[in-house]
């Protein structure tokens, strides 16, 4: 674990070898873990040493500057970063019924879920990480659920109220920030789904999957100094703090994989993607026939 401290820095103007090595790394990491935010770029590239990016803010500055223009040069696909804080809401429509069908031949998934007696969800303190677990998520049919730091109460009210009647139990996996105000976010949402699942007799199970100190030592993630500014965060008991990005891409997948795995095996899994696609081929035998 190391924990950067704000000093000054001796600046200069990297030479065109260092850039060079630079866009190749921040490619090359991206291509190889992607979809990854750019502040995970920039935690891998302090952690692999790249020349020029030191562990502050400034050096953060330079790997999204970079990571912008290796973009519109074309030489990063935009689709390996990922950024799911800014989203476009458009009801589905279509040209005509038989349009509307093709659709949903071509787009139908099973619900994965049906017959479990959990409704397991994934809530994340960051927007723009969501976009990196979303594949795992997606894959195994689990609702991702963004707070972007403290959840709204209508927003947890929304999510317990819905399972009502259900018989269900809501498992709740959290992923916060190791600093104050992410642990206290995490808190407020637990408190939250917590006392609306006994309002409305909504069994729930709140367990905190990322991210703990002991995930930080063991991990050995890049920290940073725990701010001091309020009351609030004179009262974290750590002088160092974390983010969630500065666990590796790939390692977080795995973390929230290994999580849902436990209510959904990898073999259940396959047989029901089975299921799916044998469903989805009924439904086109019957839009095309032998066609």
């Amino acid at each position: 674990m190391s924990i950067y401290q704000a000093r000054p820095i001796k600046r200069h103007r990297a030479t065109s070898d260092e850039m060079d090595h630079r866009a190749a790394f921040l490619v090359g990491y991206a291509a190889k873990h992607r979809p990854v935010t750019v502040r995970q770029l920039f935690y891998a590239a302090t952690v692999y040493g790249i020349p020029g990016i030191e562990k502050t803010e400034a050096g953060y500055a330079k790997v999204q500057a970079h990571v912008l223009a290796l973009r519109r040069d074309g030489l990063m696909p935009y689709s390996m970063i990922a950024d799911e804080t800014r989203l476009m809401r458009k009801p589905r429509t279509h040209d005509g019924w038989m349009d509307a069908l093709r659709d949903t031949a071509r787009l139908y998934r099973k619900s994965l879920w049906a017959d479990s007696s959990e409704r397991v969800e994934i809530w994340i303190e960051k927007g723009a990480l969501a976009g990196v677990i979303l594949p795992v998520t997606d894959e195994f049919d689990v609702p991702l659920m963004p707070t972007h730091g403290y959840t709204s109460e209508t927003f947890a009210h929304n999510a317990v109220e819905d399972m009502r009647g259900t018989g269900k139990t809501l498992v709740v996996y959290s992923l916060y920030d190791f600093d104050r105000s992410g642990q206290d976010a995490e808190a407020s949402l637990r408190e939250k789904v917590e006392r609306f699942g006994a309002e409305y007799g909504v069994p729930v199970r709140f367990r905190p999957l990322a991210l703990t100190v002991q995930q930080v030592v063991d991990m050995g993630l890049p920290t940073r100094p725990a701010k001091r500014t309020t009351k609030a965060d004179q009262r974290w008991p750590y002088p160092f703090a974390a983010e969630l990005d500065a666990i590796p891409p790939d390692r977080i997948r795995q973390i929230v994989r290994e999580a849902i795995e436990q209510h959904l095996p990898a073999d259940e899994l396959a047989h029901l993607k089975a299921v799916e696609r044998a469903e989805r081929e009924t439904l086109e035998q019957f839009l095309y026939g032998d066609a």
